[in-house]
């Protein structure tokens, strides 16, 4: 027997080099290195999480339940009235027309924004002098504040003091009333064209990533500058395209630029906005803030956010032929 042990074994007290150098204990479980990534996964994707689930999904869930109420957000005096408020939207024509003037927007402003978009994109990725400086100034626009550019267009276009109509003017032409019906919409239209350089932006990174290989082989086959951007450029950004025709519906439909545009009247401005600008999300607007119906708004939100998920199963199930991969998806290897 060592000293250490006998020390050890006088004193009662296991070796310390000894208990350092031990197993775990049986009870205890080993953490294996899986187990680790996951822990270490849910610990940074947490904050997010936990913003998804309070930010997201509990007004969602809170907007469902005043759905099937009559709550005005002040009144104690709420009642529950079940489907009442979605058999009432379907036998609203407001909300129709709304819906598909919404609509409408949606399928001209998208392609208008998407053709613009790769346009620039196509113009600035050649290589021409201060190119860097030509995609920041198209690319600025996007990155003001919504507030900020419905302000300035609505200056711009005003009747009396706008810069457009003292342009007419200056030239003999009369001043036209550009936020009133019918032209309301082309301005409505402008807005969506002045922040292009956000499509710009992302039709650049995909045009960059296309093969010259495939370009120089077009060439040698004897195609020109449109055969090889209808036959190879475009096919090769039709995931980008996907992605914008997506995000630009979603976005479309859910603008609230009219209400900036609309003119001054009174504090909701609802009733000032031309009818060719009244917009599904104007509709909504006009139930929660100028009439105080929770309970239908909330109604509205989730009939509106039923179709957006109807309408991109729709786009990718009829697109699912023409969207050409680089990389096989994982959904169907």
């Amino acid at each position: 027997m060592t000293v250490n042990q006998i020390t050890s074994t006088a004193t009662g007290r296991p070796d310390a080099a000894a208990s350092a150098g031990r197993a775990p204990a049986a009870g205890r479980p080993r953490i294996t290195m899986t187990a680790r990534r996951h822990r270490a996964f849910y610990m940074f994707t947490s904050p997010w999480i936990i913003g998804f689930l309070l930010l997201t999904v509990a007004p969602m869930v809170y907007a469902l339940w005043l759905s099937f109420t009559t709550f005005d957000g002040i009144s104690p005096n709420w009642k529950y009235v079940g489907l009442g408020n979605y058999r009432e939207l379907l036998n609203d024509p407001v909300t129709w027309d709304a819906l598909g003037r919404a609509g409408l927007f949606a399928v001209t402003s998208v392609p208008l924004s998407i053709t613009a978009g790769l346009g620039l994109a196509v113009l600035v990725n050649r290589p021409i002098k201060a190119r860097g400086l030509f995609r920041t100034l198209l690319y600025l626009p996007a990155v003001v504040p919504p507030v900020g550019a419905g302000l300035a267009f609505k200056l711009l276009f005003d009747q009396n003091s706008g810069a457009s109509n003292g342009v007419l003017t200056f030239f003999g032409f009369d001043a036209v009333g550009w936020l009133a019906d019918p032209y309301a919409r082309y301005v409505l239209l402008m807005t969506v064209l002045w922040a292009a350089g956000n499509v710009m932006i992302i039709s650049l990174a995909g045009l960059q990533d296309v093969p010259r290989e495939l370009h120089e082989a077009a060439r040698i086959d004897g195609a020109g500058t449109w055969r090889t951007f209808r036959s190879i450029t475009v096919p090769l950004l039709s995931p980008v395209l996907l992605f914008q025709t997506v995000t630009g519906m979603i976005a479309s439909v859910q603008t609230i630029m009219p209400l900036l545009l609309a003119p001054l009247g009174d504090t909701s401005g609802i009733t000032t906005v031309p009818q060719s600008n009244y917009l599904y999300m104007m509709h909504v607007f006009a139930q929660y803030f100028a009439l105080g119906r929770y309970g239908y708004a909330s109604a509205l939100l989730w009939v509106l956010f039923v179709l957006i998920l109807v309408v991109t199963g729709l786009i990718f199930r009829f697109t699912s032929g023409v969207v050409f991969y680089n990389v096989e998806p994982e959904a169907k290897k």
